[in-house]
């Protein structure tokens, strides 16, 4: 039996937070500073990791070793699993020819790339990530991007930004279904109060996107959509999470902020489109001619791509070429809100208690850790009902089933890479948090009572940073923050709030993320100078959520649900 002890180290918290962070500054410093591709940063984060727990918390070196993985495991099933069959999924549209309908689909709404793009990575991205998550936006967006004519590298920091404000509510509420479990404080009241935090990041979102994709130039002359976008979904997520539903808020808010963009569209044209578009594609070919572009981004190149003559889009053309994502919403729309399917799928999970692990790993309280049962989830995870999505679309775009193979084939080993970084990074996370050196950060840092309201997003940043999921950080601080708040005389739902919104600007900085990103569009291998670019906006926006909730601990209390 292993219990951690919080502060192994001559009984100083201090001391014990600063070697338990140790693992984490391995990955960002080997990542950030010294460019060493993702899956090396992961594998010595880890190998880090397990010296910490085996020397300074000393855990037995057998489960350490079996937590590592347990965690290689889930990284590998259901994460890396889900990514494989998103991104196949969009491969099979490709190879159709049905993409190019998509594209011009697009067009139609805007020709201008700076608005597709927020259109593609905020609203549709949002979309996804409110029925899937898991890293399947940013997988689909960022070749979505690429096929319009984004630069890899520009394309992959627009779609890791974007992926920000839905997080909290993605995969229909998870995040905060969860916080709600652990607490027992009531999930409508923590998505209230998430719906008075997010929003003021959402709002931001698409201007950040315009100046992403060109500069301050993009911002002034695209910034009615993008500020009318920005305005509607935070509103749209502000009313849905605090008065309609929180397992619907992100879809609600997609819709909203997407249907805001059509509407504007009809009244107002933006200028310096074609200038833009040139500007864009230029970049592109540049990038592509120094070939800095790392490996190739995920194309179907085993398989003949057919062309559709481009004919006027009629509206079987039309329905043809929204067919995939309209089925993805159906399937998953279906799957997480109708209870008689939704218990179905969950009674298919199976529960496996991890060999050698279970049983041998206590709580710091001493109740037996339930984090050793490894779920199964073969027919309920997003993955399955993408690949499930993905039959569907093949036999209606008739890619024969050899074909449809062939491209699952050539994604398995594309991702090959990218399911070494995310097995390394979840495996990190699980033995820091078995070991004990998460919960040691984090009582470390909530132990700096009223002033704690300022700090609280940070663990929900740095929970989300580490295993990639907001669900997880909830997992590993929702409680912590809750005996804080209650030690300190703070409001506990807003903490717990807190470290669910704090989540939701962490996840374009995990590694998981980054390599996710890094493999649809291209750059394997570069996915330190992902994170350089996007590490600033992650710092940035968390610096605006710690002052947003230490502010409504106190003088903006009133704005509060």
């Amino acid at each position: 039996m292993y219990t951690p002890d919080l502060a192994p180290l001559a009984g100083s918290m201090g001391l014990s937070a600063a070697v338990a962070c140790l693992p984490l500054l391995t990955v960002f410093v080997t990542l950030g500073l010294l460019g060493w591709k993702a899956h090396f940063a992961g594998l010595a984060g880890l190998v880090v990791a397990l010296a910490v727990a085996v020397l300074a918390y000393d855990m037995p070196v057998n489960l350490a070793g079996l937590s590592a993985t347990q965690g290689f495991a889930f990284g590998l099933f259901p994460i890396v699993w889900i990514v494989i069959c998103a991104i196949w999924l969009y491969e099979l549209t490709v190879t159709s020819g049905r993409f190019d309908d998509l594209r011009r689909i697009i067009d139609a709404i805007s020709d201008d790339p700076r608005i597709q793009a927020i259109i593609i990575a905020f609203g549709f991205g949002g979309l996804l990530e409110a029925l899937a998550g898991f890293g399947a936006p940013v997988a689909i967006t960022g070749v979505m991007l690429l096929a319009i004519g984004f630069a890899p590298m520009r394309a992959a920091v627009v779609v890791l930004l974007a992926n920000t404000a839905p997080v909290a509510f993605g995969a229909i509420g998870i995040p905060i279904l969860t916080a709600g479990n652990l607490t027992g404080i009531d999930y409508h009241e923590i998505g209230a109060y998430v719906g008075h935090q997010t929003p003021f990041i959402a709002l931001f979102v698409p201007l950040f996107i315009a100046f992403l994709t060109d500069g301050r130039r993009g911002v002034a002359q695209t910034w009615p959509v993008a500020l009318a976008v920005g305005v509607v979904f935070a509103v749209a997520q502000w009313v849905s999470a605090t008065w309609i539903s929180v397992e619907l808020t992100d879809i609600i808010a997609s819709l909203a902020g997407i249907a805001a963009a059509v509407v504007v569209l009809r009244f107002w044209k933006p200028t310096g489109s074609d200038a833009a578009r040139e500007r864009i594609l230029l970049a592109r070919d540049a990038d592509l001619d120094s070939g800095s572009s790392g490996t190739a981004p995920i194309t179907p190149a085993p398989v003949a791509t057919r062309t559709i003559e481009a004919a006027p889009l009629t509206k079987q053309r039309v329905w043809l070429a929204l067919f995939p994502y309209l089925l993805v919403i159906a399937v998953f729309s279906v799957a997480k809100l109708w209870s008689p399917v939704t218990g179905f799928l969950a009674s298919t999970d199976i529960a496996v208690p991890w060999p050698g692990l279970d049983g041998n790993i206590l709580t710091a309280a001493g109740s037996p850790a339930t984090t050793t049962i490894y779920k199964f989830t073969w027919l309920s995870t997003p993955g399955t009902l993408l690949l499930i999505c993905g039959v569907i679309v093949a036999a209606v775009y008739r890619v024969s089933a050899p074909d449809a193979a062939r491209l699952f084939g050539s994604t398995l080993v594309k991702l090959r890479f990218s399911a070494l970084t995310v097995g390394a990074v979840l495996a990190l996370a699980y033995v820091m948090n078995q070991s004990g050196q998460t919960i040691t950060i984090g009582t470390w840092i909530a132990g700096t009572g009223a002033f704690f309201a300022y700090l609280s997003p940070i663990l929900g940043w740095l929970g989300t940073a580490v295993t990639g999921s907001d669900t997880s950080a909830n997992a590993l601080f929702a409680t912590l923050q809750q005996t804080a708040a209650i030690n300190a005389g703070i409001d506990p739902t807003l903490l717990v709030a807190a470290n669910t919104s704090g989540g939701v600007v962490g996840k374009m900085i995990s590694p998981q993320n980054l390599a996710i990103a890094a493999t649809a569009v291209g750059l394997v291998g570069r996915e330190s100078e992902i994170f350089r670019k996007v590490i600033g906006w992650s710092l940035g926006l968390l610096l605006a959520i710690c002052l947003l909730v230490g502010l409504q601990s106190s003088v903006l209390a009133w704005m509060l649900p």
